[in-house]
């Protein structure tokens, strides 16, 4: 090993002339993968240090549909001090009638426990006081804007009057909340419950944040908590898990993105294999001359794989340096554009990650052709054949030997372990890797289907007569003609994009254009039993209404599945968003209008016993439940404990009103509750329906379908942006190995190109040639990305979202044509030297 150490020193000196590319794809691929985890981390970081500001306390208790009783409340004052907050959607309206959706939080003297409230011109306090009859009310800019609010201007909300007070600027706890489906309003406890909006049945929620003495253990706590009021329904959160929601978006996002970025990597791994094999072959009288004077092929090996190792950690270390350090330079700036809480500094796990990634991928694709040195013969490379035998059969290009397929594939598994464990993504982490994996194969055999087919078109009838056709055949077509390389490089970059390409825009239909054709335009909350009568009666008064569908609703949270708490329960991980909050419940006696029952049968309408419910069928079998299994749910602080009765398929992309449980009517009785209605409403009675309930059922929340399809919309084509980005990365690095294959090329055409001008050809014929073997394998790689890109998509597509998909015409021609047009673009870019050189010069140097 002495020897091969020095060796491979020796040849370091010589420079780094023949690894620029190696570097440069080693590096962006680390760097990428650097880059999204250090940002994922700086987000961690961000949400772990303000748990506290983002829950609003350290504690926080949410109860559904009602406040804590009196036991309760003790209970929660005893633990520290305690800031009781309101969270509901109603209507804010102008006394003009122009009204739109609020999420609306009413708060105590001691919100908030940690942080602060920011105002425009005033202090929370001030704001929410009342002053003249009405209580103060501050609200998002867009919202006042949208209302045209000013300072000192009354609004209505509910049945109550309030004075608007200013812009809400920031809330610190505006993260714990989720989803919300209209801007945030702020209003004083005191004046919820006068403007009524805090009645039975109402839908609300009430947390309690509670700030506790350092010290406390907080699963102690609870579990002290939860043995004094086991039948609750309350749900707990701590600052150890501010915004759950939120964190599982990150890490999967996260996830996903470090995953595109793997898949920049492996293109770079097909730059770095090119440039080995390159290396290689330049040094082949040196390999020659080593094993004739006796050096082992093992020593061989060890000295050009010590070479490759120290490179590749110079590529790694530069990858993780340029990643982790703009991301840390890059910091104060992100910090203040992200609408989530970061931390961010030189974090060593990820930077550790991409750098085994980047270690694990150099290695993948540089054993191969190192392997090769083992098995060829001293006097095969002195040989003149040799010159070609090295890209030919048995070369450095060759199907590797089986010792080294044995070695490289069980590196190859032993790398997609790895990553599957440490993705935080595992089902994810697989996909994507089968998906890799998939189109390597699918990319490595049309690079050899185009290098062959060239080969019999090069000596057929289409090429007779073309000199320039044929010639340009013969050079895609030749031993080491980088069919393989460029088809790689370009493919699995343009693929990506192309699948990413095709989920949004399917997507994007999904959302925009193919609601169901009796999509409903509203939806309508909080309708109180003696409301509904004068409210049906309303709604089919007004022109343009063709229907209206109502059914009474309750909340509920699901807390044993067949008598196992929920927690603990096995299930599908695909269900577990059932148990993570508190879910929709209505009750009837007969099956709703519809209701399509696929297992079980429905209960009579006189039925009195033990409770029976109908569950959604596909959440069924992923909870573990079917027919007469028992479900606990807890309703207004009571479990009901209802035996499954039958199994409902549910549409919930309908937009119809669905329940994900429903009960019979006996379980339920005597529970405060209020109903649910949808409208089917031409555009032109909108309008209408929106002012008259507003002046005569001013509890009532309008939810517009249009506007809530609008937001859903726009955060996907956020989250579309990024993950095109990601892709984005992958072609760069493609574009990188592209470059390198180019280069490689452009040294077998100064040879061709000083044939071709012996022979009389102009110059703008050979540059016709080479311009047209680059369009050639451009249009070869984008057709086949093309193709595994929409397969990727479809499966997408149909497994995962549900849905039809259909081929958007106009990105896919462009990956195609994008394909064709970057090869051009670098191949002609190396074409200047081949057509600058002296013919004369070229043979002298030819000829030795």
């Amino acid at each position: 090993m002495g020897f091969a150490s020095r060796l491979a020193r020796r040849e370091l000196r010589g420079g780094l002339a023949g690894f620029r590319i190696f570097l440069l794809c080693l590096a962006l691929g680390v760097a990428g993968i650097a880059a999204v985890g250090s940002v994922t981390a700086a987000i961690r970081a961000g949400l772990a240090a303000e748990g506290q500001a983002i829950l609003g306390g350290d504690v926080a208790i949410t109860f559904t549909y009602r406040a804590a009783d009196e036991a309760e409340r003790a209970w929660i004052e005893g633990a520290g001090p305690v800031a009781e907050v309101f969270d509901l959607r109603s209507m804010l309206g102008t006394t003009e009638g122009e009204r739109a959706l609020a999420q609306v939080k009413g708060v105590d003297g001691a919100y908030p426990l940690y942080g602060a409230v920011e105002i425009e011109g005033t202090d929370l306090t001030g704001a929410l006081a009342q002053r003249d009859g009405a209580w103060g009310l501050v609200a998002e800019p867009v919202l006042a804007e949208r209302l045209g609010l000013t300072p000192g201007q009354r609004v209505r909300l509910g049945a109550g009057e309030f004075e608007y007070r200013g812009a809400l600027l920031a809330e610190p706890d505006r993260l714990s909340g989720g989803f919300a489906l209209g801007p945030r309003v702020i209003v004083a406890s005191e004046g919820l419950r006068a403007a009524g909006l805090l009645g039975p049945g109402t839908l609300y929620e009430t947390i309690y944040r509670l700030r506790v003495a350092e010290g406390i253990d907080l699963v102690d706590l609870r579990a002290s908590f939860e043995a004094a009021f086991p039948y609750s329904g309350a749900r707990w959160r701590d600052r150890t898990e501010a915004a759950p929601g939120i964190a599982r978006f990150v890490t999967r996002a996260g996830a996903f993105l470090t995953l595109v970025g793997l898949a920049a990597l492996v293109v770079g791994g097909v730059g770095v294999g090119a440039a080995v094999r390159g290396y290689l072959a330049r040094k082949l009288g040196a390999i020659a001359t080593l094993r004739t004077l006796g050096a082992s092929a093992d020593t061989v090996f060890a000295a050009y794989l010590m070479q490759i190792g120290a490179i590749s950690a110079l590529g790694i270390g530069l990858g993780v340096a340029l990643g982790g350090g703009l991301v840390a330079l890059a910091g104060p700036w992100m910090a203040g554009t992200l609408p989530l809480p970061a931390r961010f500094a030189l974090y060593p796990a990820p930077l550790a990650l991409a750098a085994v990634y980047g270690a694990g991928i150099a290695a993948l694709f540089a054993l191969g052709p190192l392997m090769w040195l083992r098995e060829i013969r001293p006097a095969a490379l002195y040989r003149a054949a040799a010159r070609v035998a090295v890209r030919g059969r048995g070369g450095i290009d060759a199907w590797p030997h089986r010792a080294a397929l044995v070695v490289v594939g069980g590196l190859g598994l032993g790398l997609a372990a790895l990553v599957v464990a440490l993705s935080g993504a595992p089902k994810l982490a697989l996909g994507v890797i089968g998906a890799i994996a998939g189109a390597m194969a699918v990319l490595r055999g049309a690079g050899w289907l185009a290098a062959r087919g060239a080969r019999r078109l090069a000596h057929g009838p289409i090429a007779r007569n073309r000199p320039g056709l044929r010639l340009a055949l013969g050079a895609i077509g030749a031993p080491g003609g980088g069919a393989a390389n460029v088809v790689m490089a370009l493919g699995l970059g343009l693929g990506v994009l192309a699948a990413i390409g095709q989920i949004d825009a399917n997507m994007q239909r999904l959302i925009r254009s193919e609601l169901p054709q009796d999509a409903p335009a509203f939806f309508f909350v909080d309708i109180q039993p003696d409301q509904l009568a004068p409210f049906r009666a309303m709604v089919e008064g007004t022109d343009g209404v063709s229907r209206i569908a109502t059914a009474p609703m309750l909340r509920g949270v699901v807390t044993h599945l067949n008598g196992i708490p929920a927690a603990e329960a096995p299930i599908d991980p695909a269900g577990a968003w059932v148990l993570r909050g508190d879910r929709g419940v209505s009750y009837a006696a007969t099956p709703p209008p519809g209701a399509r029952i696929v297992e079980g049968a429905w209960w009579s309408e006189a039925h009195a016993g033990e409770p029976q419910v109908s569950f959604a069928a596909e959440e069924a079998r992923e909870l573990g439940l079917g027919v007469g299994s028992t479900v606990t749910v807890n309703i207004l602080g009571r479990p009901v404990t209802a035996r499954v009765a039958n199994l409902r398929e549910v549409d919930w992309r309908s937009l119809g009103i669905s329940f994900l449980m429903v009960l019979s009517p006996d379980a339920l009785a005597g529970a405060p509750h209020t109903h649910i209605a949808t409208v089917h409403a031409a555009p032109g009675a909108e309008a209408t329906l929106m002012r008259e309930t507003g002046r005569d059922f001013p509890n009532v929340t309008a939810i517009r379908v249009r506007d809530q399809i609008e937001r859903v919309s726009d955060g996907l084509a956020t989250l579309g942006a990024a993950t095109r980005w990601g892709a984005l990365a992958v072609l760069l690095t493609g574009l990188a190995v592209l470059v390198g294959a180019a280069g490689a090329a452009a040294e077998r055409q100064v040879s061709e190109a000083a044939v071709m001008k012996v022979l009389g050809a102009p110059r703008r014929r050979i540059l016709g040639s080479f311009a047209l073997r680059a369009l050639a394998l451009g249009a070869v790689a984008g057709l086949v990305a093309l193709i595994w890109g929409t397969l990727a998509a479809w499966a997408v597509t149909h497994f995962v979202l549900d849905a039809d998909f259909t081929l958007r015409i106009g990105p896919a021609l462009a990956v195609v044509l994008g394909g064709a047009a970057l090869n051009l673009l670098a191949g002609l870019t190396f074409s200047a030297r081949p057509l600058r050189l002296r013919p004369a010069r070229v043979l002298r140097m030819a000829a030795g």
